[in-house]
């Protein structure tokens, strides 16, 4: 079984491709099965998803595309980009991934969150689309290529000072 172990940034040839939902992307050791049909096994390090066009390298050499499944998804659309505030505001107060696009938002299909935004106003169309969520302001790399994320470092924490830390007292 091919063992597909380490992300590269290009190749110039691709040996096959591996299909997978964002719930799948985002694990990091599983067995799946390429386009082709053939089982490997998934050992990556720890911590960053998969994502859409992202490179993996075998064991033996060859090289894997990742591809982003269709998966059950929802269209969100508002008339006004403040309805669209808000529903971006009260998805994220729910810790729902979301991908944003020119034309709107995209989440996983979930019809309690599905009615949440048509009360806020927006216009739901269920779709069969790629689900590629932003990685989020804490991501160690911008949508998990290797470059870094525009975002938000990790906070550091601060040091308290109290009198008794002070030299002399």
């Amino acid at each position: 079984m091919l063992t597909l172990n380490t992300r590269i940034d290009a190749a110039t040839q691709v040996h096959d491709t591996l299909v997978l939902p964002w719930e799948r992307r985002e694990r990091c050791r599983m067995r799946a099965a390429l386009a082709s049909g053939e089982e490997v096994a998934l050992f990556l390090p720890r911590g960053a998803a998969l994502r859409h066009g992202d490179l993996l390298r075998g064991d033996d050499g060859r090289v894997v595309r990742v591809v982003a499944a269709p998966e059950p998804t929802y269209a969100v659309r508002c008339g006004d980009p403040l309805a669209l505030a808000r529903c971006a505001y009260h998805l994220g107060n729910r810790h729902t991934q979301l991908q944003v696009c020119n034309w709107g938002l995209r989440m996983r299909a979930d019809p309690v969150l599905r009615d949440m935004v048509l009360g806020l106003g927006a216009k739901v169309e269920e779709e069969l689309a790629a689900f590629e969520p932003e990685a989020g302001a804490y991501a160690a790399a911008g949508h998990g290529h290797g470059t870094a994320s525009p975002l938000a470092p990790v906070p550091l924490r601060q040091k308290i000072h109290r009198p008794m830390d002070v030299d002399g007292a």
